[in-house]
């Protein structure tokens, strides 16, 4: 199959790429310095025509109330694409427990979900959990001095490589026509993989739990934790810290 991956270079989609150009398929990255806008529609048709599957991998340059605009105008654009195109198939990557955050980015990615399901092609939707390899900037957002403030907001922190896997396997299959949820093996408290993360690192800061401190401080109960029909990745997060150790 021939698929289009919106997105391609960036930290998933070079991944996704390179696993379905190993599985046989064409697999064609496309950004913006590929000479593609999903907001302009520049390169557009050119790059979805001939495809069977649209990946939009593609993201809000900021999580603010700016957020939705560039979601509606993109999705709207790239689904104009695949109709014309006649693609069969349009994937998106979107969060767990995205629909009941009240935070702009993620009532953005819901608006996502809604105008895919809405629009003219066969879809799917995969939900992943946080990615391991943005703790890092988690930490830092509630970092004052040498203590870190962390909520206990229950997290289930996915390896980036997993969430390729999965984007990779259903982007080859027939139309969910719906959601998967993918999430990694273990659930832990924000504070605590703080705790955990500086520890390995033998980081001298302190963590401190502050059930307000944070984006995730407003993130009601388990929400960001998938439920049990979840696809469970298989990247436990101390063996993927064991294995980055040292890299940038």
């Amino acid at each position: 199959m021939k698929i289009a991956v919106f997105g391609g270079t960036g930290l998933i989609g070079s991944k996704v790429v390179g696993k379905l150009d190993a599985a046989g398929h064409e697999a064609v990255p496309h950004s913006q310095s590929t000479g593609v806008n999903v907001l302009t529609g520049e390169g557009l048709e050119e790059a979805a025509a001939g495809a069977d599957v649209i990946v939009n991998l593609t993201n809000s340059p900021t999580f603010d109330e700016a957020s939705p605009a560039f979601f509606r105008t993109s999705m709207e654009k790239l689904l104009a694409a695949a109709e014309k195109a006649g693609a069969g198939h349009f994937v998106i990557l979107s969060i767990v427990g995205v629909d009941r955050v009240p935070l702009d980015y993620y009532r953005a990615k819901t608006l996502q979900e809604e105008l895919l399901a809405a629009g003219p092609v066969p879809y799917s939707i995969v939900r992943a959990t946080q990615f391991m390899e943005f703790v890092d900037a988690i930490l830092s957002w509630t970092t004052e001095g040498d203590t870190v403030r962390l909520p206990g907001t229950p997290v289930q922190v996915i390896a980036a490589e997993d969430v390729a896997d999965a984007v990779a396997e259903v982007a080859a299959g027939a139309p969910l026509g719906g959601i998967r949820d993918i999430a990694g093996p273990e659930v832990l408290p924000l504070d605590e993989l703080g705790r955990i993360t500086l520890a390995a690192r033998g980081d001298g800061h302190t963590v401190v739990r502050d059930d307000d401190a944070g984006m995730f401080g407003v993130v009601p109960g388990d929400v960001l934790v998938a439920g049990e029909d979840a696809r469970l990745a298989p990247t436990r997060y101390a063996d993927w810290m064991a294995a980055h150790q040292g890299r940038s």
